[in-house]
């Protein structure tokens, strides 16, 4: 996906996405209700909202990959 909303300095290799759609009758409370469960508890923190002609929207969400390194050394020289 090219023109990923990402931080300066960061490439989108270092998040992961999770795009909602959201149809045109849905309330605003329910969409706002939905995307603080998403942050909340899945850590996902919104990155961009587009709004269409006939009232639809798209959510694009994101979360930091961590990326954990081994301090234990080499495995092989046990």
């Amino acid at each position: 996906m090219p023109d990923l909303p990402v931080e300066r300095g960061r490439r989108p290799e270092d998040y992961e996405f999770q795009i909602i759609t959201v149809p045109p009758r849905t309330s605003v409370g329910q969409v706002r209700a939905h995307l603080t469960e998403e942050a909340e508890y899945g850590r996902w923190e919104l990155a961009r909202t587009r709004r269409y002609l006939g009232g639809g929207k798209k959510v694009w969400m994101r979360r930091r990959i961590i990326r954990v390194r081994s301090t234990l050394g080499d495995p092989s020289g046990l």
